[in-house]
């Protein structure tokens, strides 16, 4: 049998006779021993630490509010394999999604963004002035009142006298439109 099943069943048992030392030593094992095998596949993921941390403490607060679920006459690491396990399939779902839409730029990236010179914030809105009027003129009134002024859907549904869905639909359909109208431009 493996020795963390026994020294962590007796450590659940002691927190349930009042012996918080003995449960709290539990929790900084149990973290270590799951933060290795988290980081590991994470890393594979190709995740990083944060990521890890985060999902540690999500499986440890679990736990913690689990605990009396937990049935003495049956092994515990079963049962903490199977929260950790659901708890890091429902985050690696939710990392995959928000991968999708995340950025990652390096400090001196993120510091070259906004050092633009004047000259170029201008010729940056020409040129999306000129990308904008290739647009049906419905399309460019919801890009500017969405897209530039940032007006939310329902304030530019009232301005534009139509349906909050039909700006959401419009709007999608314009940055679609836009995006093709530049990588045109971009290959041409």
């Amino acid at each position: 049998m493996d020795s963390r099943e026994v020294i962590w069943a007796q450590a659940m048992r002691a927190e349930r006779q009042g012996d918080s030392a003995a449960y709290a030593r539990f929790l900084t094992e149990f973290a270590r021993s799951l933060r290795r095998v988290v980081r590991l596949r994470f890393r594979q993921l190709g995740l990083g630490d944060h990521e890890t941390e985060d999902i540690v403490q999500e499986v440890l607060i679990a736990v913690h509010s689990r605990r009396g679920q937990w049935d003495e006459e049956r092994p515990l690491l079963p049962w903490l394999n199977a929260i950790a396990r659901y708890k890091t399939i429902d985050a690696m779902r939710r990392l995959r999604r928000d991968l999708s839409r995340r950025v990652d730029l390096s400090d001196e990236q993120w510091s070259s963004m906004f050092a633009a010179s004047e000259s170029d914030v201008e010729t940056g809105a020409m040129d999306v002035e000129k990308l904008i009027a290739e647009l049906p003129p419905r399309q460019q009134s919801t890009i500017r009142v969405v897209g530039i002024e940032g007006a939310s859907h329902r304030e530019a549904a009232e301005r534009l006298g139509t349906s909050e869905g039909a700006v959401r639909v419009a709007f999608h359909r314009s940055l679609k439109k836009l995006m093709a109208i530049a990588q045109r431009r971009l290959e041409g």
